[in-house]
């Protein structure tokens, strides 16, 4: 199971549930529900695990706990 933080939040500008995995970067989805949202999310983290594997890019431990953000 992947642990990572989903942030899922609506853009009036996309019109859409908007998730993003802050602890990878650029790692974001959308979906028309929070739920699709968080199942689109979910796809795109083991799509960017997958290429960073491919490329031998470091891949972040998930935190396991809630960010901080400013």
């Amino acid at each position: 199971m992947i642990k990572y933080e989903v942030i899922i939040y609506w853009s009036d500008e996309d019109e859409a549930f908007i998730a993003e995995v802050p602890e990878l970067p650029g790692c974001m989805a959308h979906g028309g529900t929070q739920e699709a949202a968080l199942g689109s999310a979910q796809d795109a983290i083991r799509l960017w695990i997958d290429t960073a594997r491919e490329f031998g890019d470091p891949i972040p431990e998930p935190k396991g706990r809630r960010l901080i953000l400013a």
